[in-house]
């Protein structure tokens, strides 16, 4: 087997890691939830999780990528053979947010298109779900393809696998050295234009303002680490498989604070910029913040465009800018997703790059094909919502109880880190864990599963939740099995090699 490439310096690792980490859940998740879970006061729990799970898990990734020198599954595979399903299960994950999330930069991408001529006129709900999207009337009825989200879709797929085909150091590393900076530009311009905005101090005030009251609901810090979870890539086999790429001397430690304070720091600087927006829209509308103030794709979509439409002047402009850095953060982390099953697919079946992405990457861009039809947008929310609570939390509980309890693999992970770092971590490491991550996710899980028996998610048809929901994060699972049985390629010399 050739030698396991390289990234080409310590700067083009970290670019990559932040620009899988920064993706949509910065711009269009981070600012809705702080402001709901107490504003300026949801910062504290935030930063509480990110220091005792955020930081602690990229540091656990970040080791086991660089000592065992694989992709997740070989990874896991090394580490102990009997873990290896846990590294399939999450490339499995990973390959089922790749469908769809390549479908939500694809209407990124055409809405940059769109503020051209702001093509959503004055009704930006009817034109996204009515025009764009031609959402069925219900989610039992599939409908047609929509062909107008095909060709955006095709270019982010060349794109993605473009880079991809390059392969670490002269694709994922110069993409990130290129977009990382493209991106940072670009949102600043649209930040110190929003903090310009008459009402944008009204909007900041909202997001800031502090319910101290907050702190004390436990669901406020049980959102601060499932949101700290979900933004930093971690648990679905992407920080593993970048860290298998870097040097055998690389200083983990540091890479890991790196990496998780610019992906806060990114989020803030969102959290300023959609509220400072948010706010001059309530002025405009003469209402106040929470009635314009929303998450997701309906602010996306829906809100940015409505605020777009009314900037006093540039509107084109600063249309396409906002668009274009939801297009630009979400490829550096499709990218990144993608990898996670092409390096599984080298490393397990002993095939070229090329080979790999083109089996990998095709088979996630046909499937991608049934988020563009008249009921997609219903089947995406789904599974982003299933795959998310049910595949991303449990698999990152697994992953550390395994790690820490069962086979107790944590002393010699830090042992390891420390070695090749320059400064060390102690047992607030190993507590956090070994004890809170395993604790917070728990409770997580608990609650996901009580809300979802006891009540259909968005009110869906059971069906429909059983079909596009359960099914999909139970199949993750079997996947993982499935691909543990088949035998390695790679000779056992090779296999047990690091």
């Amino acid at each position: 087997m050739a030698e396991r490439e390289q990234w080409g310096s310590r700067a083009g690792f970290i670019l990559a890691a932040i620009g899988s980490a920064v993706g949509l859940g910065n711009i269009w998740r981070f600012p809705y939830v702080a402001y709901d879970n107490g504003g300026g006061a949801f910062l504290i729990p935030y930063l509480f999780a990110l220091l005792t799970a955020g930081i602690p898990i990229l540091i656990m990734e970040f080791t086991m990528g660089q000592k065992y020198r694989g992709s997740s599954p070989l990874t896991y595979a090394r580490l102990n053979k009997r873990t290896e399903g846990i590294g399939w299960w999450q490339v499995a994950i990973a390959f089922v947010i790749s469908t769809y999330y390549s479908v939500i930069i694809a209407w990124a991408l055409s809405y940059a298109v769109f503020s051209l001529n702001l093509s959503w006129g004055s009704e930006p709900e009817d034109f996204f779900f009515g025009s764009f999207l031609n959402a069925s009337a219900s989610a039992s009825e599939m409908g047609t393809f929509v062909p107008s989200i095909l060709i955006p879709l095709i270019l982010v797929w060349a794109v993605a696998l473009g880079v991809l085909f390059k392969g670490v150091k002269r694709g994922i590393e110069l993409a990130n050295r290129i977009i990382i900076p493209a991106l940072v530009i670009m949102f600043l311009c649209i930040v110190i234009r929003a903090l310009t905005l008459e009402g944008a101090m009204t909007g900041l005030d909202a997001f800031f303002k502090p319910n101290w009251e907050g702190l004390l609901k436990p669901s406020v810090w049980v959102a601060a680490y499932g949101h700290i979870f979900f933004s930093l890539s971690v648990a679905f086999a992407i920080m593993i498989t970048y860290a298998s790429y870097l040097p055998k001397k690389s200083d983990i430690n540091n890479n890991a604070f790196i990496t998780g304070f610019s992906n806060s720091g990114f989020e803030i600087l969102a959290g300023i910029g959609v509220f400072s927006a948010l706010g001059f829209m309530a002025v405009q509308s003469g209402v106040a913040v929470d009635e314009v103030a929303a998450g997701g794709i309906g602010l996306a979509f829906v809100v940015f465009p409505q605020i777009i439409s009314t900037f006093p002047g540039f509107n084109e402009f600063f249309g396409v800018l906002f668009f274009g850095c939801l297009v630009l953060a979400g490829l550096t982390s499709l990218i990144s997703i993608v990898e996670t099953y092409v390096a599984g697919i080298q490393d397990k079946f002993k095939i070229s790059r090329t080979k790999a992405v083109l089996f990998g990457g095709g088979l996630s861009a046909l499937i991608s094909l049934i988020y563009t039809t008249q009921n997609g947008i219903r089947v995406l929310d789904t599974v982003d919502y299933f795959i998310n609570n049910f595949g991303i939390a449990v698999s990152g509980l697994v992953s550390v109880i395994v790690l820490s309890w069962v086979l107790r693999k944590l002393p010699e992970l830090k042992a390891h880190t420390n070695e090749v770092s320059d400064f060390k971590i102690g047992g607030w490491w190993t507590f956090c864990l070994s004890v809170v991550t395993p604790l917070v996710l728990g409770v997580m899980l608990v609650q996901n599963l009580i809300t979802n028996l006891t009540s259909n998610y968005e009110d869906y048809p059971t069906g429909f939740l059983i079909t596009f929901g359960w099914t999909v994060a139970v199949l993750a699972i079997v996947f993982g099995v499935v691909l543990t049985i088949i035998k390695w390629r790679t000779d056992k010399n090779k296999l047990n090699q690091f």
